[in-house]
Formats: C-alpha cells, structure tokens, sequence
C-alpha cells in the first residue's frame, strides 16, 4: 500500500468533514504537525474536536483554526500562551475539556490499544473528577477515564521509512506516539523519510503499522518562548 504523499492537502484527501474529532501531536510548539494543520485551514471543515496538549500560539499551530473558528472543542492539558483561545473559552464561543498532561496521554494510548476506559487518581478530589465515576481499590480512590478514539490523527516525526516506521526527536517524542494510535487513520509528516532497512530497528519509536499515509516537508519549528543570557 502506498503511503507517501506528495503534499499535506493530498495526504488529508477524503479524510476530513465537519464534525469530526482530530488528536494531534506535539508538545508546545515542539514537534507539531504545522503542514497538516495549515492544510486542514486550506480545507475549511469546521466544528472540530482537537484532542492535543495544547492550542499552539495565537498565530501557530492549532492557533491558525482557532482564528478562523474552525474547532468546537479543546481536549488538552494547557492553554496558557494563546490569546485568542483564552477569549473564545470565556466568551463561551469554545469549549474546554482540561486533562491532566499524563492523563491526556494515556486517553491516546489506551485509545490505540483498544481500551475504552481505565482508573487513576489524578484528579480525585477536584474538577477534574466531577461526574465521573469514582471506583475503591486497595483503600484508594480513583476515577475513570475513557479512552479517546479519534477519527484522524496528525503527528509529526523526525524521521520515517516508506512503510512508516518513525523516529521522533526528544520532547517531540511525548504526545506524537500516543496521538498516533488513537486515530482511525493517522497522517505524519517528517523531516525526512529514508528507504526501509535504513533505520536501526531497535531506535524505532513508532511503528508503521500505526501510520497510512506520510508527507516530507520542510517546518518552520518556532521556540514558543525564547530565553537568552544577558549578554
């Protein structure tokens, strides 16, 4: 089966509609999918779940959706450095399902493996667990979370082979494979992509079996926030 594509807007064709729910990869603006949300802006669905760690910047990343109120809802951990999102939420525009940063992951991981829900303490006792179920084990108190089954998910990877065996670099590593498994079809763009047989087996973190369909590009790789040394 072929898997690469040309571009971003041939990678997501007949995958998109309104509605739909997206997880997507990344960790603030580390290792983002940028070509594919752009492409997904191009495309103009509307009333999208995004299922992410975070809203991206006001004018980067999931940032360029929320401007153009193409997304419905937010499943994420922190919002904190987007403007526009912080509007949209108290003008009741947007809404918000806040996660826990470990919790969020494990919703895409248990997603991928086919787990409709778990237990964890994380949030016992605050908002977080209001009405959901609360469950004893051993003396202890948990709640349930349910497993995030996405339509599409979107990642982007340091490096991959045509069959879509990827390597991720550092922070980037955190969300991406996760986001990766808990779509119905899942689309990564990469750096770069190499033949089979070219990537040590053993320093694969996400294997093909997880990816459909695979672009090239170049990124622009923003720092969120930069921090320099007085001179």
């Amino acid at each position: 089966m072929k898997k690469v594509f040309a571009n971003a807007s041939d990678a997501l064709d007949g995958l998109l509609f309104d509605g739909m729910t997206i997880a997507a990869g990344g960790f603030g603006l580390c290792g983002i999918p940028e070509l594919l949300l752009d492409a997904i802006k191009q495309n103009g669905a509307k009333d999208l779940t995004f299922a992410s760690n975070n809203a991206g910047v006001d004018d980067f990343g999931i940032g360029i959706l929320l401007q153009t109120r193409q997304v419905k809802k937010m499943i994420s951990s922190y919002v904190g450095e987007n403007a526009e999102f912080m509007r949209q939420y108290l003008s009741g525009e947007l809404e918000l399902e806040f996660n826990p940063q470990g919790t969020l992951a494990e919703r895409m991981r248990a997603g991928g493996c086919g787990i409709p829900g778990f237990y964890t303490k994380t949030g016992v006792g605050t908002v977080i667990a209001e009405g959901k179920e609360h469950k004893e084990f051993d003396g202890e108190t948990y709640i349930m979370e349910r497993g995030i089954f996405a339509d599409l998910s979107i990642v982007k990877a340091w490096k991959a082979d045509t069959t879509g065996n990827a390597i991720f670099r550092k922070t980037a590593r955190n969300f991406n494979p996760p986001a990766a498994m808990c779509g119905k079809v899942c689309v990564m763009e990469v750096e770069e992509i190499v033949r089979p047989g070219e990537l040590d087996a053993d320093a694969i973190h996400l294997p093909g079996i997880y990816v459909h369909r695979l672009i090239q590009g170049e990124h622009e790789k923003r720092i969120e926030q930069r921090t320099v040394r007085a001179a």
